[in-house]
């Protein structure tokens, strides 16, 4: 389920829809405590920041920089709220998390802020 992830901007409410388990009796929490994984949105994030940081890391004129972090003002948007861009996703996760996104062109210290431990 986790491939690919790096680049959905997602909502915090649509996380926990794909964690819904069958059985109404047992919560999620016991399941995911019993499995030993980490929530899906944890995971989701780690993915994300993980991806991000290799990008920071480029250099400036690699086209993967110039096509995901570069900002186009002229697209026009249509009506009602816009849709939730990659760069907003990663910017409430750095803030979330309270990591600074100098960090990232240091790969160790990077992996160490962004680790989501398993229970």
């Amino acid at each position: 389920m986790l491939y690919g992830v790096e680049c959905w901007p997602t909502k915090k409410a649509t996380c926990p829809a794909t964690e819904c388990s069958r059985d109404a009796d047992v919560a999620d929490e016991v399941i995911r405590d019993r499995v030993g994984v980490a929530p899906i949105e944890e995971k989701l994030t780690q993915h994300r920041l993980r991806w991000f940081g290799h990008v920071q890391r480029r250099p400036p004129e690699a086209p993967v920089r110039n096509g995901v972090l570069e900002r186009v003002d002229n697209v026009k948007r249509g009506r009602g709220r816009p849709k939730l861009t990659l760069d907003e996703s990663v910017k409430r996760d750095l803030k979330d998390r309270n990591i600074s996104k100098e960090i990232a062109l240091d790969r160790s210290a990077w992996r160490l802020a962004i680790n989501v431990s398993e229970p």
